[in-house]
């Protein structure tokens, strides 16, 4: 019988994340550490066994981390600091890349994720984030974080979620002691995650209708086309879509916390499990908090189905004591 490793999740969100390793097989989640309160309600409801906080990394010594979990029992830390100081979809992102991670209070929250990392020393770690974190000299501050904490070795793997069974695009870097090149297991679009998927209110959780919009804003839904995009707002560097009807026949956009999308045949939004769905959770996975914060939670998730490839890619190299 092959070993179980053991994790834990820092920034673990609803735990999409988690949910990739837990359908790996291979891994146990021991801890999992969220500020979002909903967030890790979330969490505690998909994954009961696992000990759960809901704090502020920030509020963590290694004294209390140890009370926690002991150093010696983990295997494997993850986890998913805020993207928002480093993405170019965020107007308001620091100008001087460095003060996105040195200055600005969320971008701190890496440094914090580092800190935890060198608490630990696992032999595996994981760090997924927007490829904009390794932008204009912010790589080699990273490195030099890393190694201050021990580890000299540090790969950047860009991963598209397409590549591994995720019906829509979303690339991100997974920074960690190793390479991660998981074998590509093909695509799926929209409609083969949404077709079978009953109407709105009926058999699945998170699955209620979304409010109907005015009949002006109704109006120009209706004339949208596959792909067409109902509003568009300003990012840091270009003009980004939202409201887009999806095409059926491809793959959806990225899912972000901000964004919604229309149905391809119908004149409404997604629900959250349909919005889901693109992110390749499972129908049994449940979102607890209001709609607009079960939307974010899917749209700041790593898509399951990549999370699995990444946590079997992980197990192969820890059998075979690479790390």
């Amino acid at each position: 019988m092959k070993p179980v490793y053991k994790y834990i999740d820092v920034f673990s969100g609803a735990g999409g994340f988690s949910l990739g390793f837990h359908l790996s097989g291979r891994f146990k989640s021991l801890l999992a550490v969220d500020s979002f309160k909903p967030a890790a309600e979330t969490y505690k409801a998909n994954f009961p066994h696992t000990l759960v906080v809901n704090e502020d990394v920030k509020d963590l010594t290694g004294e209390i981390l140890t009370g926690l979990v002991k150093p010696d029992e983990v295997d494997v830390v993850i986890g998913s600091p805020p993207c928002e100081p480093f993405t170019g979809a965020n107007p308001r992102r620091e100008k001087n890349p460095l003060d996105r991670l040195y200055s600005d209070p969320m971008g701190q929250l890496t440094l914090h994720f580092i800190r935890i990392i060198g608490h630990y020393r696992p032999r595996v770690f994981v760090m997924e984030n927007v490829p904009a974190i390794t932008e204009d000299g912010l790589r080699d501050a990273l490195l030099r974080e890393f190694r201050r904490v021990g580890y000299g070795e540090v790969y950047f793997n860009i991963l598209l979620a397409e590549d591994y069974g995720t019906p829509s695009h979303r690339k991100r870097v997974f920074i960690s002691n190793i390479r991660i090149e998981p074998e590509k297991t093909g695509r799926r679009v929209v409609w083969d995650a949404l077709r079978d998927l009953p109407p709105p209110g009926r058999g699945l959780p998170n699955h209620e209708r979304p409010p109907d919009p005015s009949w002006r804003k109704l109006k120009r839904m209706h004339r949208l086309r596959w792909g067409d995009a109902m509003i568009h707002y300003q990012g840091a560097e270009k003009t980004l879509p939202n409201m887009v009807r999806l095409n059926p026949n491809s793959i959806a956009p990225t899912v972000l916390g901000s964004s919604r999308f229309i149905h391809p045949f119908e004149d409404r939004l997604l629900t959250v499990r349909e919005q889901a769905r693109l992110m390749g959770f499972t129908d049994t996975f449940i979102f607890i908090g209001g709609r607009e914060e079960q939307y974010n939670m899917v749209g700041e998730a790593v898509p399951a189905p990549l999370a699995k490839a990444i946590a079997g890619h992980l197990a192969r190299a820890l059998d075979e004591g690479v790390v």
